[in-house]
């Protein structure tokens, strides 16, 4: 029974799609193609037109993200050079160092939630 649905849902399939692409392009597609695990090509773009989507990054919020890093590392060694030199540690730092860590994590809290977006 099985084998007759599918049978009959090729048949169905009577419209050709042709398009060009580049060699990388197609390099690319094969490459996918080939990581899907699905038998066919046709079912693979198929696959991919019907269920895959398309991400458009926004670099600014990693951007944002990378310089806070930077910024957390900046102080981080700062203070490293002042406990080396005095031996003391002041709460200001640990509150300074705690702040950054907390905006970084708002940032990557946000981008986790628009990918999970696309995966529902």
């Amino acid at each position: 029974m099985i084998k007759t649905s599918i049978k009959s849902e090729k048949d169905s399939r009577k419209k050709f799609v042709k398009f060009r692409v580049s060699n990388e392009e197609y390099n690319a597609i094969e490459c996918k193609f080939r990581n899907s695990g699905l038998k066919s090509r046709s079912d693979f773009i198929r696959t991919m037109i019907f269920e895959g989507c398309i991400v458009h990054l926004n670099e600014k919020k990693f951007d944002k993200i990378y310089k806070l890093i930077g910024n957390i590392s900046n102080n981080i060694n700062q203070i490293a050079i002042r406990v080396n030199s005095t031996g003391k540690i002041y709460a200001e730092d640990i509150a300074q160092i705690q702040e950054g860590i907390n905006q970084i994590w708002q940032q990557l809290n946000f981008l986790k939630t628009k990918i999970l977006q696309l995966i529902h």
